[in-house]
């Protein structure tokens, strides 16, 4: 029988680079020359039934990841063709899928057209006001923001960067940190390049957390800041100096389009380059899988905060050395999402993370405390989720507190050798979708939108739970 073969090469391609391998690294541990792998990243060489199974077994990933994305490019297909633009357009899922199969390329195109059509429709909407009372046209550009740039690399790729963690792990090492990283740190910025940490009131400082300022060579941290977050200030600019080359080989990396979108990903890596060197991965892990990834206890072993032990534990997927694949979602209390990320990118097509029902929304309600939960998708994809509130900076008399909240979730079967799956074992399931306008669970009462594949079942004689019901 002949062996079944795959052209697969921009996959592999996307795979390594989310890996931050190179093609030297990759061709040895897969046991083939760099050469050939190049020819299987150009698509010249097919991905070998026996080839796929080497890459999975090595990177632990999903076969079906290679075999083809269909699932993600059909779940964002769908958001595209949920706008009441199209509404008398919807294709049935199998047109979907067979769009994307036959013509990955231009499905993806029109994902990319759609997007940007809806960033120039907000903006010209934010704009509306302001072109009344000026009285002239600005000048509005086509591209992405440089903002919404980065967070779509960073969102779609695994929230792990090699080269910086173990170059942090090293530095931890350097510093000699002990009991006190924060006064060691200290030491290490006044000894070896002449910088003196100090602490600033509120009236000294009102609308900053940290200011270097270079002619005294004073780094200046806000009297509102927790410890923790004085200490991740502290670490973000020892590793903007000590991990400079590879804080800028990962921008490089990222290949973004405009020296500002470079600008914001630098200060991003240069916050996971503090975390990484607060937690360094080898003794965080060991630390995760001996508590069983207890959030709470790994706050207080590296005396971090519940947002920053949450955030490191969907980075450890270094290869031969990986814990669940956690990811994360942070939102404020309208519903706005701040940031998103992943063990191995945000699962927008497998979890979306809009449901009103999953329990970052109901966290609000009860401050301080983690809530977790066994939640089951439309399509029988199950997570365990624990969600808690994280405050922001200090705040004075009669100032609003900044409160927001995170998600941290992760597959259930994965999640079992948590303590939080084995909290919700027993649990029934709460079925939530990826968004109301995708999902098409009848009766549900918390729906805030009709589904776009469904029309809605009014009748005069009937009233259903849901003011969204549909037939």
């Amino acid at each position: 029988m002949a062996e079944a073969k795959i052209f697969a090469g921009p996959r592999v391609r996307r795979l390594r680079n989310r890996l931050g391998t190179t093609q030297t690294a990759m061709a040895e541990g897969l046991g083939i020359s760099p050469s050939y792998l190049n020819l299987i990243e150009r698509n010249q060489r097919p991905l070998t039934v026996q080839l796929l199974l080497k890459m999975a077994s090595v990177y632990k990933i999903d076969i079906e990841e290679l075999q083809g994305e269909a699932g993600s490019t059909v779940g964002d297909l769908r958001q595209v063709f949920s706008d009441p633009l199209l509404s008398g357009e919807i294709p049935a899922g199998e047109e979907l899928a067979e769009m994307v199969e036959l013509a990955p390329n231009a499905a993806q195109g029109m994902v990319k057209l759609y997007r940007a059509y809806r960033e120039q429709a907000a903006r010209l909407s934010d704009l509306a006001g302001l072109l009344a009372q000026s009285g002239h046209d600005p000048s509005l550009s086509g591209a992405r923001l440089p903002m919404d740039e980065v967070r779509d690399r960073f969102e779609s790729r695994a929230n792990h960067h090699a080269a910086i963690d173990e170059a942090a792990e090293a530095f931890h090492g350097r510093v000699g940190a002990g009991e006190d990283l924060a006064g060691a740190l200290r030491e290490w910025l006044k000894s070896e390049h002449g910088i003196v940490v100090r602490t600033l009131p509120v009236h000294a400082m009102p609308n900053l957390r940290r200011r270097y300022d270079r002619h005294s060579m004073r780094l200046f941290l806000s009297e509102r800041l927790y410890p923790h977050d004085q200490l991740r200030e502290m670490a973000q600019e020892a590793c903007q100096i000590a991990l400079r080359e590879e804080i800028s080989a990962a921008v490089d990396a990222l290949a973004l389009s405009s020296g500002e979108a470079r600008r914001i990903a630098r200060f991003e890596l240069a916050r996971y380059a503090a975390l990484a060197m607060m937690m360094p991965y080898g003794d965080f892990l060991a630390a995760a899988r001996r508590t069983r990834y207890d959030l709470s206890i790994l706050c207080a072993r590296f005396k971090v905060s519940f947002e920053q032990a949450a955030t490191r534990l969907t980075s450890l997927v270094r290869p031969g050395a990986a814990g669940p694949p956690f990811f994360l979602l942070e939102i404020d209390i309208a519903g706005n999402s701040i940031r998103r990320a992943g063990a191995e990118g945000f699962p927008v097509a497998a979890f979306g993370g809009r449901c009103p029902k999953l329990n970052v929304h109901a966290a609000f309600a009860a401050p301080g405390q983690v809530l977790v939960d066994h939640v089951e998708m439309a399509g029988g994809a199950r997570f365990v989720t624990l969600s808690r509130t994280l405050e922001g900076p200090i705040s004075g008399f009669g100032e609003r507190v900044r409160r927001t909240a995170l998600l941290l979730g992760c597959d259930a079967a994965q999640a079992a050798e948590s303590v939080y799956g084995e909290a919700v074992a027993a649990a029934a399931p709460v079925g939530v979708g990826a968004a109301c306008r995708l999902c098409e669970r009848p009766g549900c009462l918390a729906r805030a939108e009709p589904p776009v594949t469904r029309p809605l079942g009014l009748d005069e004689m009937v009233a259903g739970m849901s003011v969204f019901d549909f037939q």
